[in-house]
């Protein structure tokens, strides 16, 4: 499978936020990424579903939220409503995380599990057969345009031999610093879909940028 880029909202215009959507369902990027933040397992708070409801009207193309929440199975249901395909949640909130991920997939969503730069792969191996999409974050979750953690090639190296030793079928996606630069190695490392935001919202030419990120090898 050839690997994919999805762009996060994050990064965008939200003064023309139709726009910036109309843009993304026109460009090669294959979905959309949505931060969902509560200001309390991250420091920050970005949108809420009575956003993601006008979102949702004019994207075209598969949504993946991304749950950066203390007590994320009170969202499920919203993000079924909303036309979510995957739905991530973070290792480092649920002290039931099998018991969540099936919650997911009984709404018939996709369902990922999301790790920090410090949470350790290895701490999957219970779940990585149950999971659709492993996202490692590459940056401190909360706020976009961070740099890069270089040690997060090593991580998803360890990952992708967790997945092929256990015979997973989960795909890797990776979050933060990414950037048609470090494209290439991320993919060489493991990595199955890119995510981009500031790098793509920032970019004199956002349809570009996202071609670059599918171009990359």
């Amino acid at each position: 499978m050839s690997h994919l880029v999805a762009a996060s909202l994050l990064s965008a215009n939200f003064s023309n936020l139709q726009s910036e959507i109309e843009m993304i369902n026109e460009s090669a990027a294959d979905k959309f990424h949505l931060d969902i933040m509560d200001g309390n397992f991250v420091g920050n708070i970005s949108f809420g579903f009575h956003i993601i409801r006008h979102i949702a009207k004019y994207a075209k193309k598969p949504m993946d939220f991304h749950l950066m929440v203390n007590n994320p199975e009170k969202y499920f249901q919203k993000c079924k409503d909303f036309g979510a395909t995957y739905v991530v949640v973070h290792y480092e909130t649920c002290i039931h995380l099998h018991r969540t991920i099936n919650d997911i997939k009984n709404l018939g969503m996709k369902a990922g599990v999301a790790i920090n730069p410090h949470t350790s792969v290895h701490l999957l191996e219970d779940i990585i057969n149950d999971v659709d999409l492993t996202l490692v974050m590459s940056v401190n979750p909360g706020f976009g345009g961070q740099k890069f953690i270089e040690h997060s090639y090593t991580k998803i190296k360890q990952l992708k031999e967790l997945i092929q030793k256990t015979n997973s079928s989960s795909l890797i996606e990776v979050d933060g610093g990414v950037n048609p630069t470090n494209a290439s190695k991320l993919i060489a490392s493991g990595a199955d879909i890119l995510i981009g935001g500031k790098t793509i919202f920032s970019s004199e030419n956002p349809k570009q940028t996202i071609l670059d990120l599918k171009n990359a090898r």
